[in-house]
Order: structure tokens, then sequence, then C-alpha cells
């Protein structure tokens, strides 16, 4: 059975990463206490992030600006999104 975790952001008990996406205290912290589809979701996001605002990842300031959305994506507070970007209606 695949291991599970309860997920910071969607708050039930989901399937968790396979391994910390990076090394250290805060790569830990993720893969104890956030989905996989959490962190899919943020990967989607960061790219449109970084596409969108043209973020330069040699620049510490765009990383830094990039850890501290993480943070707030994975801990379901409010989030930068890409400026003039509609998410597509869900269907019921």
């Amino acid at each position: 059975m695949s291991r599970t975790v309860m997920c910071r952001k969607y708050q039930q008990e989901l399937p968790a990463l396979a391994q910390p996406p990076f090394p250290g205290p805060k790569g830990q912290d993720i893969y104890e206490h956030v989905s996989q589809k959490a962190w899919q979701e943020w990967m989607s996001h960061q790219t449109m992030l970084i596409n969108e605002k043209q973020l330069n990842l040699m620049d510490t300031s765009s990383r830094v600006y990039l850890g501290e959305q993480m943070i707030k994506f994975l801990s379901g507070e409010d989030y930068d999104a890409a400026d003039g970007y509609v998410p597509p209606v869900k269907d019921k």
C-alpha cells in the first residue's frame, strides 16, 4: 500500500510523495505534510509564475519570491497568480 499524508493544502489524507523533493529540513517537511497532488499542482503553478513574470532563477530575489509563493501555495494561503490569468472553470 502506498504511503499517505495529511495534506497541509487540502486538509485530507492523500497519496504522498515517493521521496523528499529536495534535501534539507524544508524538503523533509514537504515530504511529511504535502500530498503528491498538491506538489504537482505547485510545480505547474511555479512554471507559470516563472514564465509569465519572466523570473530569472539566477537572481536571488526571484528564488526567494518563488520560495515564499511555494510556502503560501502549499499551506492553502493566498498566493500570486500570473497577471490576467483566469483559471478554467471545473465541471461539477
